[in-house]
């Protein structure tokens, strides 16, 4: 029998991975808040991967409380995800997947664009991936994972804060609010360099926000959690003393 698989937060993409590395023979282990997280480390001390599939919101604690045995072989697929929130619990390079696919209830997986993966289990994820017909490929450096990971938070955050401001669809946003699309893209990109340590290149991260316009025109801006996503930015901007003219005015104006 092959290695089982851990998933801390079974959702609805944690289920959707869950299927895939059960096709591939693993079987599976969830991890629900109501477990204890040490007490599966002990039943389980040698997993083959450690899937992380809980909110942005419960990320930092997640991290925090991951056993010493199970550190090396984490997998992470949350939105607003960068190095600096595995670095902040210790951990070491885990592997980790941008996911350009959404995954509501009651309705099957609806591809953006394929997903990029990086790490040590980024065959494994590959694979799963593949046996539930969602696209996927492998990047060769932490420097295109990094570009990857800030080209998603730049997509998540400009289309749910112009959202707030606009609605629409994203191709309506590029189309009719070119603007609000850019101004809001500029507060982003300055949070994500604070974020980062780094100048981003901002030609390749907008040109990498319309592909993925492209992937989904019809893909609405506000999602449920844009005025959570809009607050989390500004205590970041508050934080680093960045101006973000454009989020304080929607802030201001929607909140």
């Amino acid at each position: 029998m092959k290695n089982t698989v851990v998933v801390i937060g079974m959702g609805e993409l944690g289920s959707v991975f869950a299927r895939g590395f059960l096709r591939l023979g693993h079987p599976v282990q969830a991890i629900t808040r109501a477990m204890d997280i040490n007490s599966m480390a002990s039943e389980i001390p040698n997993p083959e991967a450690i899937l992380v599939s809980v909110g942005e919101a419960d990320i930092a604690q997640t991290l925090q409380s991951i056993p010493a045995n199970w550190q090396d072989n984490l997998i992470l697929l949350q939105n607003e995800l960068l190095p600096r929130d595995w670095q902040a619990a210790n951990l070491p390079t885990p592997t980790v997947i941008s996911v350009w696919f959404e995954k509501k209830k009651g309705m099957d997986s609806k591809v953006v664009m394929p997903s990029p993966i990086f790490g040590k289990h980024a065959k494994l994820v590959f694979n799963a991936l593949a046996q539930v017909d969602l696209p996927s490929f492998i990047v060769d450096s932490e420097e295109e994972l990094l570009f990857e990971l800030v080209r998603k938070n730049l997509y998540i955050l400009t289309t749910n804060i112009a959202g707030l401001e606009t609605g629409g669809t994203v191709s309506q946003l590029a189309e009719n609010h070119a603007d609000v699309m850019k101004a809001v893209a500029d507060d982003v990109l300055d949070i994500q360099d604070f974020l980062t340590g780094r100048s981003n290149n901002r030609e390749e991260l907008m040109q990498g926000l319309l592909e993925a316009f492209n992937g989904d025109p019809e893909h609405g801006c506000m999602g449920r959690s844009a005025p959570a996503r809009l607050k989390r930015a500004l205590a970041i901007a508050d934080k680093a003393n960045l101006q973000v003219s454009k989020l304080r005015q929607i802030a201001q104006d929607k909140l």
